[in-house]
């Protein structure tokens, strides 16, 4: 049966608007189900229709992470929520060595957001799981009386199989090891504040915003025996580095010549008195592997396109107390600590 015969009327993607019925379970709500989520987003395990995915998954270990995304504004330059909603999870899931295999997404709606800007990112969000392999199997959505919400929130779940052999995680850095980036830090944090500030900049930042699986399955086909990767999302990259520390047990020593950074966001950076290092990124990966195969990684990274800007940052040294300090371009250390209070809110 079509959505036409079902609904006596279409939902006007044009000039409608979201109300409460649209999450009250009747048949406001069915028809956005129908004809705005399974029109972007249907799958063998969507059309079942069930309130869960029943899927089979190949040999290995499961890994499965959550994130959720209330990022202002919904639209930045170089993606928006939907496709951040993807990227951040599949990620997360990717930093284990994991293949992503399936989503699953929660929206909750704010009574009078536009039908179209939702058809929007309900469309991003549906373009940037089918360029990085994954379905979104299952699925929920809320309604929120007016003002009680901020347009819409996504909240998405990820699984994927790690590979037997591989063991990544934060707690397997030595000293000794080497500390790569794929690229340049600071590109996300600077074009979400660039918009939601109205700043203008000579040169246009766009967000880094993309799925990194790609990049990680050919550095783990080069490198097997990395010892940790991260995606430094909020607190920059200075808060990855603290975290890995402190899970392994560890200091870390950077060099600030090596870490890559656009003349555009050091500008930025430098003008609204942030420090790049703390900035979000959304695109970026930061790996730990021994010394003896850090060139070799290197290579594999700089060989895909989202590593062409990769560089070696610093190394790993012993240090009970966990510090990460940075060599500054002047010749001097300086400590990079955990991030205090909140440098930029709603970031992802």
């Amino acid at each position: 049966m079509t959505a036409r015969s079902r609904f006596s009327a279409r939902l006007d993607l044009e000039n409608g608007r979201v109300d409460m019925s649209h999450g009250a379970g009747g048949r406001a709500m069915a028809q956005l189900i129908d004809e705005l989520f399974k029109q972007a987003l249907d799958n063998e395990w969507l059309s079942q229709g069930n309130d869960q995915a029943l899927f089979s998954v190949p040999p290995g270990r499961l890994v499965m992470s959550t994130d959720a995304h209330v990022v202002s504004p919904l639209f930045f330059p170089g993606g928006d929520i939907g496709s951040l909603a993807v990227h951040g999870t599949v990620n997360d899931v990717a930093m284990s060595g994991a293949r992503p295999l399936h989503l699953a997404a929660s929206f909750i709606l704010e009574e009078g957001f536009p039908l179209a800007d939702l058809a929007r990112i309900v469309a991003s969000l549906a373009q940037a799981a089918r360029e990085a392999g994954v379905a979104v199997v299952t699925g929920d959505t809320k309604v929120v009386e007016r003002g009680k919400g901020d347009g819409v929130f996504i909240t998405t779940t990820g699984i994927g199989v790690v590979p037997e052999g591989i063991a990544i995680s934060g707690d397997r850095a030595r000293p000794g090891d080497v500390i790569l980036i794929n690229g340049h830090i600071g590109d996300h944090g600077i074009a979400i504040l660039s918009q939601r500030e109205n700043l203008g900049f000579e040169t246009a930042i766009q967000s880094d915003s993309a799925a990194l699986h790609g990049l990680v399955a050919d550095m783990i086909a080069a490198v097997p025996d990395i010892h940790c990767l991260r995606d430094p999302t909020r607190g920059g990259l200075a808060t990855t580095l603290n975290e890995l520390a402190q899970q392994s047990g560890v200091g870390m020593r950077v060099r600030e010549t090596d870490i890559p950074v656009r003349e555009a966001v050091s500008a930025a950076c430098e003008l609204l008195g942030l420090d790049p290092a703390y900035v979000a990124n959304e695109g970026k990966l930061v790996a730990i592997c021994p010394a003896d195969r850090a060139e070799t990684l290197l290579a594999a990274m700089r060989a895909h396109p989202l590593g062409a800007q990769s560089a070696i940052i610093g190394e790993v040294v012993e240090d009970p107390l966990g510090f990460v300090q940075m060599q500054t371009r002047f010749g001097g250390e300086r400590l990079l600590d955990w991030l205090t209070g909140e440098q930029l809110p709603r970031i992802c």
